[in-house]
């Protein structure tokens, strides 16, 4: 029995074109992934009935749901993002990723359970598919604007003298770290310019503790021919404050890195609500 097919692209805010035939579809849709909720079955005698979603409207519900979006963007085509609110900028990335609904809602409830439109994109996607309206499929969208931002900020100190750039790497680090919902550890390896060999993620743990041991971080700095080093980890609490052990971690790797003339320039911890410094705590 034909349907409407479920796997429908996202053009932007055109009812999509009714197909038929053997090859259509025949799953059911699923409320939670956005995308697909015009499916509908066709009547036994073979022609397809127009779907109540799309007709039962008023006329003056649809010019004011078009109206709205194009109001939106025709204030960020003349003045940019300054003219948006958090909300506005999140509706209009929406508009994108869900074609067919009122998008305010859903960017307010995602604010609101995530804070900071920062705190949106770094999300994980299993929380924000807790959110109403949001599927895995515009979670996983949400999650590929991160990755974009993250890369964008990464090309900012590819290369270029480290110690020079600072704010970039914070910038960065707190990006790549901030919101994640478990520790991780990172270590920045530098040549001999202190220019960026390489990013690497050396181990994931809980929300409290990653384990981290200073002989395999040594031994991977050999093996990049790094002379310098700079460990970054996040605390998903928020709070940036060293621990106890995380003082003692960093002057073991220290002390292990030192004789073999690799030096560790800083260990940066990174949350939600800002990033320590343990060089500039004189911790190390």
């Amino acid at each position: 029995m034909a349907r409407l097919p479920t796997d429908l692209p996202p053009y932007d805010d055109h009812v999509p074109r009714v197909e038929t035939g053997d090859n259509v579809g025949t799953s059911e849709p699923d409320e939670t992934d956005e995308r697909g909720f015009f499916a509908e079955q066709a009547p036994k005698s073979g022609t397809l009935k127009k779907s109540p979603l799309l007709a039962s409207k008023p006329d003056s519900d649809q010019a004011h749901y078009h109206g709205h979006r194009e109001r939106l963007r025709d204030r960020f085509r003349a003045n940019g993002d300054t003219a948006l609110a958090d909300y506005e900028i999140l509706e209009l990335l929406l508009f994108r990723l869900i074609p067919r609904r009122d998008t305010k809602p859903i960017a307010k409830a995602l604010l609101e359970r995530f804070g900071t439109l920062a705190g949106v994109i770094g999300a994980p996607p299993s929380l924000l598919q807790e959110v109403k309206g949001v599927g895995e499929a515009v979670a996983l969208d949400l999650k590929l604007i991160s990755a974009v931002g993250q890369r964008m900020l990464k090309s900012e100190i590819k290369g270029k003298q480290v110690l020079g750039s600072w704010s970039s790497v914070i910038d960065y680090c707190h990006a790549a770290m901030a919101y994640e919902a478990r520790e991780q550890f990172r270590i920045l390896f530098l040549d001999k310019r202190n220019a960026l060999i390489a990013d690497e993620v050396q181990g994931k743990g809980t929300i409290d503790h990653t384990p981290v041991y200073p002989r395999e971080v040594v031994k991977r700095a050999l093996e990049l021919s790094a002379t310098a080093i700079i460990l970054v980890h996040n605390h998903p609490s928020g709070d940036p404050t060293p621990s106890r052990a995380d003082i003692d971690m960093t002057k073991m790797i220290v002390d292990t890195a030192k004789p073999l003339g690799i030096t560790v320039h800083d260990h940066i911890i990174i949350g939600k609500d800002g990033h320590a410094s343990l060089k500039g705590l004189r911790l190390i």
